[in-house]
This record gives structure tokens, sequence and C-alpha cells, in this order.
């Protein structure tokens, strides 16, 4: 202590020296003194300072706002498509047409089927069958057999008419192969009485090119009576389409050939050129296309569009034969007989096929069941498409949305009337049933997905890409804003992959989950950070609006579960049950595969797991020991109703809209006067500890006839809830408010299963719930399958009756792991 109070006393005696000489300095040299500044030199540092300051703010404020829409990297997850991966170049990758083929390539050439019965036709052109609508009111459609690579077969019952559409490809060549397709037509067996025996029907088989398409197409008549199609893309080269009578006799037949405005308007381009024409006074007036057909602003242009029409008597069929000039001429065309016969094999080998994966016929199913569950599978299957474009994209930082970068996705529909396009949330449940039908088809699925992450680590939960996608969807669903997320169900099947396929991750597949996991990563923190709740451990949905009065309950489409009721009064002290236990189950899917990967991360994300699988904490946040149930937390109040406001006298003839009246003040409180879907999701994710008695009353709610259980599936919301299937406005019927959703029915079967095997106090429980919910379900889905020639998008709580849309072979198809009981 004496030396460091002697280097103190040394260490003042020195700056005293220096301050002394400092000062002495001064005195004697005045010259050195600074001067005032001027105000002049104030002013010109500050604009100097201010003009930085902002330049720095605009160049943040730029640079945030292209983040939405900047790729996360050029390092793709898909690294061969198009030609690259020629058994799957061609394919029905147009699911939102009854019947079209295109390729894996941005700028394929489209073919497809329209089709009329001229002697019902409306006017307008009412009654030409195209794009899957609900409003044409078919009795039934959907591929019947699909193997996702080389066939299809497909039947279509309109009216009294059945239209069977298929294709077989065969690979060769150097640009994609060769395939034919078949369209055949006849009256059902029970309407041939009340059908005239000289009923005709007109199809049109077409092709066209995109804006973008660097190519030519024209009509030819080359060996053939009916008139046929040749071109040459920059991806196929020559090709030619040429077109036999298979069965009946042609009774005419014309084509045309013209400018179409765009892909989403071929019906429209077809219905223009319709013309009456009469060969001879004797002969009857025929509707036929107009051939040639240019406006004058297009007559500069090349045709994009060439159009066949046969009409003739039913029973008929026609044969379209594409061939590429890269193959050397084949003497052994697949049409007439040798198309029969190879259509036949691929059904056999199909069939095979189907019994080895998912063994149904050895579990005791009867024939009709299996045709079911084979239908539902090829339409999952055949329900692929590939789309091209820009997805509309909207962040906090751009006043107007902006585009996306152009790319491409090959994916799954739900619905191909309803929803043809790309959807976040259900593609994992997608994946469930395709994975275990072609787990490399699965994974290619997947890498297209994660190619469309921005920088942020977001990807938009709809994509909207070309205008045929762009054409069906309302134009308040198009922008997707990017600080919305959708449930992360890539991680589901993700997870699974990983528990059932383990041993078969060859280095292939395993170098694809590697090129994936950068994503992977940072899509987990996208939501890691993002989607975070107020308190620690917590998370919610973004994306509710808190200004609205006209919703009864303001709706969360960011969880997919839309008007399923939350908090009454949005807040962003909210917490979310069911996003906690996605991200739960997140967390766990990436301690899985950075493990299997040999990645350092592999300790952090296992611990973020444990932390959040910790029942203590999730019954921490969520449990309410008042209603013995977990729940969402917020603002809120049951006391609400939508009334009719009382027109000014200006008004008196006005039927103003509804508005939503809140009775009693809000509360920030557990929302547990709700049951349904989202408060059972630590059961559904299997989250819950065996031993657990709040898993023992979980299966006691579910079974309650009163609550959830029903006789056809568990319903979305208990009748007990004051919402129970409430209209959330004057327009919008109850969507999650009581009817049974497949997808959820699936995760709650599955962990049934999962704890049933278990030992513990609630094993034999679950059990006996499993056995009950799993037999209600896959009868009525069949029963209803069978009953309106459809799977549905929901059904009913108290029918079975199916609703919502129609063919929904989405994750309404997950009904054949029920029957096959593959789970794990």
């Amino acid at each position: 202590m004496a030396r460091q109070r002697k280097n103190a006393s040394e260490t003042n005696k020195e700056t005293k020296s220096r301050n002394s000489s400092s000062s002495n300095g001064s005195s004697s040299h005045k010259d050195k003194i600074p001067q005032p500044k001027s105000i002049f030199a104030y002013w010109k540092q500050l604009a100097f300072v201010t003009v930085l300051g902002v330049t720095v703010v605009f160049g943040v404020m730029g640079y945030l706002q292209t983040r939405v829409n900047t790729p996360y990297d050029n390092k793709r997850v898909t690294v061969k498509t198009g030609l690259q991966v020629p058994d799957q170049f061609w394919g029905s990758y147009r699911p939102g047409v009854y019947f079209g083929l295109k390729t894996r390539d941005p700028q394929s050439l489209v073919t497809g089927l329209m089709w009329y019965f001229p002697g019902r036709l409306g006017p307008g052109g009412d009654g030409i069958r195209h794009w899957c609508e609900q409003s044409d009111n078919l009795d039934s459609y959907g591929w019947q057999q699909h193997d996702g690579n080389t066939f299809g077969i497909q039947k279509i019952i309109d009216g009294p008419f059945k239209l069977t559409t298929s294709f077989v490809k065969r690979l060769g060549g150097d640009n994609g192969g060769e395939w034919t397709a078949r369209i055949s037509a006849e009256v059902l067996p029970q309407y041939k009485e009340l059908v005239h025996k000289d009923e005709q029907i007109s199809l049109i088989w077409y092709t066209a090119l995109d804006s973008e398409t660097q190519g030519f197409i024209s009509p030819t008549n080359s060996n053939t009576d009916i008139t046929g199609i040749r071109g040459a893309t920059s991806t196929l080269g020559n090709f030619k389409m040429t077109l036999f009578a298979n069965e009946g006799n042609v009774d005419h037949e014309s084509f045309l050939s013209t400018v179409a405005p765009g892909l989403h308007l071929l019906k429209e381009t077809v219905i223009s050129s319709l013309r009456l024409a009469q060969t001879d006074s004797k002969s009857p007036k025929r509707i036929v296309l107009a051939g040639e057909m240019r406006s004058p602003e297009d007559h500069k242009k090349e045709p994009n569009f060439v159009a066949t029409q046969v009409t003739a008597k039913l029973p008929f069929s026609v044969d379209v034969v594409y061939e590429s000039k890269s193959v050397v001429n084949r003497h052994d065309k697949l049409m007439g007989e040798a198309y029969s016969n190879a259509l036949e094999w691929h059904q056999v080998r199909f069939n095979q096929r189907f019994e080895d994966t998912f063994g149904l016929k050895h579990k005791g199913f009867s024939e009709d069941k299996i045709k079911f569950a084979q239908s539902a599978l090829s339409n999952m299957i055949g329900g692929i498409g590939y789309f091209y474009g820009a997805s509309l994209v909207q962040s906090f930082y751009t006043e107007e949305p902006v585009n996306y970068w152009k790319a491409p996705l090959f994916t799954g529909v739900p619905s191909r009337s309803f929803f043809p396009r790309g959807f976040l949330w259900d593609e994992g449940f997608h994946g469930l049933l395709i994975s275990q039908w072609d787990l490399d088809l699965q994974l290619d699925i997947m890498g297209y997905w994660f190619d469309l992450m921005n920088v942020e680590g977001w990807i938009p939960r709809e994509e909207i890409l070309g205008v045929e996608a762009l054409a069906k969807v309302p134009k308040e669903f198009v922008v997707q804003r990017n600080t919305n997320a959708n449930p992360p169900t890539f991680f589901l099947t993700l997870h699974f992959i990983l528990d059932r396929y383990e041993e078969d991750l060859t280095n292939e597949r395993l170098e694809h989950l590697e090129r994936m996991y950068p994503r992977l990563q940072a899509w987990y923190q996208w939501f890691n950070t993002t989607q975070m709740g107020p308190v620690a451990g917590s998370y919610r949905w973004r994306g509710r609006d808190s200004l609205t009065n006209r919703e009864l309950n303001p709706k969360t489409l960011t969880s997919g579960l839309d008007d399923y009721p939350r908090a009454s009064h949005p807040s962003d002290l909210e917490r979310h049950i069911d996003l906690y236990c996605w991200m739960a189950m997140a967390s766990n899917t990436m301690a899985r595969l950075a493990y299997i990967l040999g990645r350092e991360s592999y300790s952090k994300y296992k611990q973020t797991a444990n932390y959040l699988m910790d029942n203590e904490l999730m019954n921490r946040l969520h449990w309410s020991n008042f209603s013995k149930r977990y729940a969402d937390y917020g603002l809120h109040t049951d006391d609400i109703r939508l009334i009719r406001p009382r027109p000014l006298p200006r008004q008196e003839n006005q039927n103003l809209e509804m508005v939503r009246e809140v009775l009693k003040q809000p509360e920030y409180r557990l929302v547990d006067s709700v049951f349904g879907y989202v408060n059972i999701f630590p059961f559904l994710l299997q989250l819950l500890d065996p031993t657990s008695a709040k898993l023992g009353q979980i299966l006691s709610d579910i079974r309650d006839p009163n609550l959830m259980w029903s006789n056809y599936g568990l319903r979305s919301l208990s009748k007990t809830s004051p919402l129970y299937m409430k209209r959330n406005t004057e327009h919008d019927p109850p969507y999650w408010r009581g009817q049974i959703w497949i997808n959820i029915n699936f995760l709650a079967i599955k962990a049934l299963y999962h704890y049933s095997g278990i030992e513990g106090p609630y094993q034999s429980q679950a059990k006996k719930v499993y056995e009950e919910l799993r037999i209600n379900v896959i009868d009525n889905v069949i029963k209803q399958y069978y009953k309106s020639g459809y799977c549905w998008e929901q059904y009913s709580d108290s029918t079975g009756e199916g609703s919502g849309c129609r063919p929904f072979t989405g994750w309404t198809a997950l009904t054949v792991i029920l029957m096959s009981e593959r789970f794990e």
C-alpha cells in the first residue's frame, strides 16, 4: 500500500509539472491560442452531420425494404430439375384443370383437355369443361391410380356420362421422353335408356405457350385424318402431337390456331372462336372452331394456342401421341392395343406396390375401401403441380407490395377446384403421405419450398405463382406479409422421415438434407424471434386485426385455424398454446437432424427442446386450474355479439353490415371458456408426459360427446364453447367452430397410438379411444366418398356429411395412413 501511495504522489507531481509547462508555453506563444469558430463553420458541420444521418437512415431503410424480396442465398437445395430428372420431366402438373400435361420447366409448353356435349351447350359457352370448378357440379372426378412418375388414370362423371383420361410416359432421347394420353367417353349404363342414341361429345385437345416460352406451335395433318400439332421449344426441340381415333367414328373435326391473351383465358379464347357451320343444305349445322384466327392487333404475332376439336357419337375414344424428334422414329407407338397393354401393366404394378407399401389387403380391408385408399393417395400424388412466377409480398418497410423473385415451385395442392396452389402448412401434412409412397419425391418438394426462403428466413404462407394460379385467388389473399407465419409442419414431416427412414438416408439424401439444413436453421430462427411472446418461453401468432369491429372474434389466419376463437381483443400480450407446441416439436426435430448430420448445433437445439418440452413451463404459461385445460392467454371476454346498427335518418333504406357489440369489458386471462383443437395441442404433438394427470384429463375430455367427441371424428370446437357453430361475420359461416377436420383428427389418432404404446396409468384408456376414433374417422370419410363422389375439406359433426370445398384430397388423404397404421 505504501508503494501505491508513493507512486500516486509522484504521478500527481508530474501532472502538475506538465500543466505548469503548458501554462507557461501558452503565455509565451499567444499566436497559437485557438480563435472562436464562425457561426458559418458550425452550420457547415451541422449540415454535414445531418446529411450523413439522413443518408444512413435512408440507406438502412432501403436495405430493410429489399430484405423481403432478397433470396436467402444462391445455394439452392434443389440442384437437379428439368431435363436433369428425365423420369419426372413430364407430368400431370396442372392440377387446376381436369386433365393436362406439362413439364418441370419454367417456360413449359402446356397441353390440356376441354369438352362439351353439343346438344347440351348453353349460351355463352355454358357447359364447356376445362378448369376444375365446383360450379360445374360434376358428380365426381379424380385419379383412380397415379404413381407420380410414369402413368395415371382418372375417372370423371359428368351427369349421365363417364369420361376416362389416362396417360403413360416412356423415357428416351434428349428432350424428356414421350407420352400418350387417352380420352374416352361413354354413357353410363344406368342412363342408356334416358340418353338419345345419337348423343355426341366434342373433345378439344390443345397446346399453348406462355408469354416467355421460346418456340412455336402450329396445326398439322401428318399421318392422320385429325388435325395434330407440331412445334419446337428451346427445351423440347422439335416435337409433334398426333391424334388417332381409338374407338368409334369421328363425325367431324376442326381446329383453332390463334393468339390467346394468356394461359388463364384459354377457355374464353375457345368460346369466342366457336362457329356454326354447314357443309351443304342437307347436312346439319355443326359447332366448329374457327381455324386460323387473328385479330388486327395480333396479325404480326405467331400463334401461341392451337386446339383440335373432335366431335363423335358416344362411345368414343381418342389417343394423343406426343413424340420427340430426338428419339429415333419408333415403330411401336404407344397407341391402340399397345397403349392398352402398357396401361394395364402399369396398373398391375401399381396394385402390388400399393399393397407392399400400405398392406391394406393384409389388414382385411374390403375391395371398395382399398379402391378408396388408392384414389385418395393417387389424388394426392396426381395433385402435385409445377408452378413458376413471383409472389406479391409486403413488409413493414415497404409502402406498397413488391414482387418476390421469380422461382419455380413443385408442390401438392389441397384442392384442385378451390385451392390449386401451394399452401405452406398443408404441404407439411401432405408430406406425411407422399414420403411413404416416394421418399425422394417428398424431399424434392421440400427442397423447392425452402428455395423460396428470403434472407430473413421467411417463406410466404401461400404461393401464388403464374397467371393460372393467380386467376383463382380472391384479391384480398394475394399479398403475403413477412410478419405472418404458418404452422411449421415441415418439421412434422421431417421428424417422421427421420424416425422411419433414418436407415434409408443414402449419401444423396443426406447431401440433400445438408443443403437444406442452413435454411431450416434460418426458418427456425425466424419463428423463434418474430413470433416470440411477451414472457420467456411464450409464443404469439402475428397477423390478428385488433381494430376490426366486423368480426365476432378476429381471425388468426396465420395459425392455420382461421376463425378458431382466441382472445376476443388482440394484443401484444397474447400467448398461444398451439404455437408453443409447434416450436417445442420443431426444436426437437432440429436437434435430431443436427445429431444425424453431426452438427455442433445439436446441443443448442436439444437444450431448447428440453426447455420447451418441460411440462412445468407449459403448465405455468397455459394450464387453467379452474377449467382443467390448456388455453391461450390474452385480453378476452365471452360477452360479445353481432348486431345490426341503427341507420341514421338518411340511411333508412340501407341494410348496414352487422358489427360487434361488447357487452362486458375484456380482461387479461386464460381463454379457458373455449375447448377444442387448440386446447389439446400438448397432446396432439405428444409433449405430455405419459404419467401426467393432465393426459388423463384430455383423454376424458375428447371422449365426452358434449365436448369434442362425435360418431364421425373430433369436432374442432366443443358444444359448450360460447362460439360453437357461430358465424364470425354475417358473411362468414363457421369454419373451425365445430366441423371435423381430418388433419387434426390424424394428429389425435397418431398421439393416441403413441400413448397406447407406452406403459403408464393412461395406456389402456388411450388404446380404447384410439380404436374407436380411428374407425369412426375412416368409416365416415369412406362412406361420404362413395355417397358424394368426393373427399371433403371438412365434415359435419352432427351428420358426418362433407362440407367446404370438394374435392379436397390434401390432408383428407391422410385417411390412408389411418388405415395402414404407419404412424412411426
